[in-house]
């Protein structure tokens, strides 16, 4: 059964945002997508999950946990002190929204609670862009949230990948490694792509749009020989999930992509 349709008619609070339980508006969800197995770490595809390994960092995160087909830990975003449940579903990018629905309905989130990350093929690499709602806009993984949730009242961050150059085929841009180039701003953009995640959490999808939206220049570091290495491991997988045997449903390459 699809869920959530009870919420979005919900009252709509100060924000904007769906009314909640005094329990429920101490606590937001964010998803970041990608894939499990060590193949897939660190592809562009995977952003997602390197933005919630940082905000797990910054929350001061236990660690990650195997649950609802997905990895999952919590924290406390500090100040105002509401849980963040961070979510990296395990279940191949097109099947996402299985992961996404059974946290939801464990956790009685209303809809303006859950924040979904993602990489974004037609936004320049290092623009990040923060959606309300809307299509999935081809991205598979959030195409699966949509379906499974039964709206598009999703807020998403997109992170900009670019199409790379040439006639690049789309499906292998997407599982590819960042350049030589990218992975030294990949630090900076993995950082500011989670302070719009604190944004969200703390000041709402509004203001955050506001600040986020548009402020590409923003986001690339300083200049190569001002660059350091990331602290405590910043935008690495803690955990990697094992990835299923070839040739079982879960491991094709159209549930990668």
């Amino acid at each position: 059964m699809r869920i959530l349709h009870r919420l979005v008619g919900q009252r709509d609070g100060p924000d904007g945002n769906e009314a909640a339980t005094e329990s429920e508006q101490a606590m937001r969800i964010v998803v970041g997508l990608g894939n499990p197995g060590r193949e897939y770490a660190g592809t562009r595809h995977n952003v997602g999950f390197l933005v919630a390994d940082e905000l797990a960092r910054r929350v001061g995160a236990d660690g990650w946990r195997k649950k609802f087909r997905a990895e999952l830990t919590e924290g406390a975003l500090q100040p105002p002190g509401e849980k963040l449940v961070l979510v990296k579903p395990q279940t191949f990018m097109n099947l996402s929204g299985s992961a996404v629905g059974e946290v939801v309905r464990w956790y009685h989130a209303p809809l303006g609670h859950l924040l979904v990350v993602q990489d974004d093929l037609d936004l320049p690499f290092a623009e990040l862009r923060l959606r309300q709602r809307g299509s999935a806009g081809g991205h598979n993984g959030l195409s699966s949230i949509i379906a499974q949730l039964g709206t598009i009242e999703v807020a998403r961050l997109k992170i900009g990948i670019g199409r790379g150059r040439g006639r690049v085929d789309p499906s292998d841009h997407v599982l590819s490694r960042f350049s030589r180039e990218e992975e030294a701003d990949l630090p900076f953009l993995v950082g500011a792509a989670a302070d719009a995640v604190e944004r969200w959490a703390r000041e709402g999808i509004v203001a955050a749009m506001n600040t986020t939206n548009g402020k590409a220049e923003a986001v690339a570091g300083p200049a190569p020989a001002a660059r350091a290495a990331p602290a405590d491991g910043q935008g690495r997988r803690r955990q990697r999930a094992e990835r299923p045997k070839a040739g079982t449903t879960a491991d094709t390459a159209d549930n990668r992509r």
